[in-house]
């Protein structure tokens, strides 16, 4: 069976646990999810399964994968994810999934996108210490010195600049299963993952390693 799914930040809070020691969780709506897809090793080279997430209107579906959901008598979804799994012959086209899948899992990784902050300079971006506060200093927020003089004269590639901060994926390894609210398909998981509220997120059960169990 796989063991992934597709879910939803909903935002954070806090439990105690059994010695009453306060707990920051993320609350995490984790599925249903709809099988959408099979793929396997004969035909497309691998193993894998389709999942969708969250109703949507048909109209606002692109024509080509609405015909995917008609074809398979399934309601529009608004996103699709492919997981690979070796067990895919254990699903069928149409089959739900949801969050009992984690049942057994003391840990999951998540992914997703993190929080855009535009562009930044490299007191934000990076941490630098910047100059003086003091007036005169003249030198406060800027970068500093970036290249060589007349050896070799260049920049180098990677140098830590100014730019575009945030909107990454990032994955988020080893995260303690707190809770888990079968009836709402509600996950808490012990501390923040990437993204904003109502931001999608990708989530697989690990091992003790935290390696991800499902690609």
């Amino acid at each position: 069976m796989i063991k992934a799914l597709i879910g939803k930040k909903m935002g954070m809070t806090q439990l105690f646990d059994k010695e009453g020691m306060i707990v920051p969780v993320t609350i995490i709506k984790a599925g249903p999810c709809t099988v959408v897809t099979k793929k396997n090793k004969q035909t497309d080279g691998y193993n894998a399964v389709q999942l969708g997430f969250e109703e949507v209107k048909s109209y606002r579906v692109k024509k080509p994968i609405l015909g995917k959901f008609t074809k398979n008598n399934i309601t529009p979804l608004k996103v699709l994810r492919e997981f690979r799994d070796s067990e895919v012959d254990a699903l069928k086209i149409g089959d739900t999934i949801n969050v009992s899948i984690f049942n057994e899992a003391r840990s999951v990784s998540i992914s997703g996108i993190t929080k855009g902050k535009g562009y930044q300079g490299v007191v934000k971006r990076w941490g630098f210490a910047g100059g003086k506060d003091t007036h005169g200093s003249m030198f406060h927020r800027a970068p500093g010195s970036i290249g060589q003089s007349s050896f070799p004269s260049k920049v180098f590639k990677g140098l830590k600049m100014p730019g575009h901060m945030g909107s990454d994926k990032c994955t988020v390894l080893n995260l303690k299963v707190i809770k888990i609210d079968v009836d709402e398909n509600l996950l808490y998981v012990k501390g923040p993952v990437p993204g904003s509220n109502n931001g999608i997120l990708y989530i697989y059960a690990a091992d003790e390693s935290g390696r991800k169990l499902n690609k």
